[in-house]
């Protein structure tokens, strides 16, 4: 018996003694690039981190690419870094990266201020391709009991695992473009491929070689069919690793509707944005996200109905990444990794426009549906009077998405 124990005593020290000895990297850099197709959605700019990212950012068409260096370093004078970049990127020798300089952020508070009203209105959340929306849907949000700290107890969200990138809290000193210096658009031709070069007083050279380019445009068509459903269809794009739709609309009054191509219900928050593969793959598996086999699918004819005249339709198909860094890991687990610097360069391309309309042009933009304002009714007599906004409580739908963006911790 002591024989026994002796060995489960001697194994964990023997096995810590093989882990190997890992230091962080001085330098951190990211390369973000994006192929965009569509438009933005009027209204939704000021509505918070939480729907920006349930709409993928700002929605503006063509490539765009984004630049973070951070480094443990301090600057040597006033920080300087350049990102030199290959000639078919056709925007000159180098990119500058500006250190910001950013005034403190002022959080809103959580609770409503006294004598304001309540939060109003509901979300109406679906999920699933198919002409009709599956049983037990809606899951219906009202954002006056979330108010009250009411959490339908049958609303879920995944946790998606994304690395956080650079940023100016996790360096000593940091550096991005594009910037208040430089906002050059991207050429519509411009080519990634070829060898980048990282220069600055604050970090140690940074140097990698490309084969990888902006992922293809996606083009989505989308038809109606009898029932009201809406089927959505898209161009197979050559490097994507898996797919995400998400729709956005409302009924005209106080109730939104969100819809997503997840079998299982999900929200989308995290999912509008760059995803590992790894974890694109896992969430594929759970049937969360489309297999990049797949190029339809239909929005169910209630969400249709629901949404109103103008539906949001977002779209993203994810890409690959490259990952570099400067020493390579040492073989022998005795060795201690002291990295230098690592690199990672990640590629999505989406698409947004409105459901039943093609993404690749401009398009009209959607309409806002209202019902008829007080002085309508009220008459011809009252409209005549200086303008005067009744008393009336915040705006449902951005004190919902405020309220939305606390649950998911946005």
């Amino acid at each position: 018996m002591r024989i026994i124990i002796a060995a489960f005593v001697v194994l964990p020290a023997a096995a810590f003694a093989q882990q190997q000895v890992v230091k962080p990297p001085v330098a951190n850099y990211w390369v973000n690039v994006e192929t965009a197709a569509g438009m933005s959605m009027p209204g939704m700019e000021g509505m918070g981190g939480f729907m920006a990212g349930m709409m993928g950012g700002q929605g503006q068409s063509g490539r765009k690419i984004m630049l973070q260096l951070g480094s443990q370093r301090p600057a040597d004078g006033g920080p300087r870094a350049d990102h030199f970049i290959p000639s078919g990127m056709s925007m000159g020798p180098s990119l500058p990266l500006l250190t910001p300089q950013r005034a403190p952020v002022e959080r809103e508070p959580t609770d409503i201020p006294q004598g304001m009203d309540k939060p109003r209105g509901r979300m109406l959340i679906y999920w699933g391709c198919g002409e009709s929306a599956r049983s037990g849907q809606p899951v219906i949000v009202d954002f006056a009991k979330l108010g009250q700290g009411q959490t339908p107890p049958n609303m879920t969200s995944r946790r998606v695992s994304v690395p956080s990138g650079p940023s100016p809290s996790r360096a000593k000193t940091y550096g991005d473009w594009p910037n208040q210096q430089n906002t050059k658009a991207v050429p519509d031709s411009a080519s990634l491929k070829g060898d980048h070069q990282i220069k600055g007083n604050y970090s140690p050279d940074i140097q990698f070689s490309l084969s990888e380019d902006f992922m293809d445009r996606v083009e989505l068509s989308s038809a109606a069919r009898g029932n009201g459903a809406v089927n959505v269809s898209w161009n197979a794009v050559g490097t994507a690793t898996g797919y995400f739709a998400t729709v956005f609309g409302s009924d005209g009054g106080n109730d939104m509707v969100m819809w997503s191509s997840s079998e299982l219900q999900e929200m989308g928050g995290m999912l509008m944005n760059y995803v590992p593969p790894a974890e694109v793959a896992r969430l594929i598996r759970e049937k969360i996200v489309l297999a990049p086999s797949v190029t339809e699918c239909t929005v169910p004819a209630e969400v249709v109905k629901r949404a109103g005249g103008s539906p949001f339709l977002n779209f993203i198909a994810y890409g690959p990444e490259a990952n570099f860094v400067q020493p390579p890991r040492p073989s022998d687990p005795k060795q201690p990794w002291e990295q230098i610097w690592t690199a990672k360069v990640r590629f999505k391309s989406t698409a947004s426009t409105l459901l039943g309309e093609a993404s690749g042009g401009g398009g009209r933009r959607p309409a806002r549906t209202q019902g008829p304002s007080p002085a309508s009714e009220a008459g011809a007599e009252q409209t005549a009077e200086p303008a005067q906004k009744p008393a009336a409580g915040p705006d449902p739908l951005k004190e919902g998405v405020n309220i939305l963006r606390g649950i998911f911790g946005r």
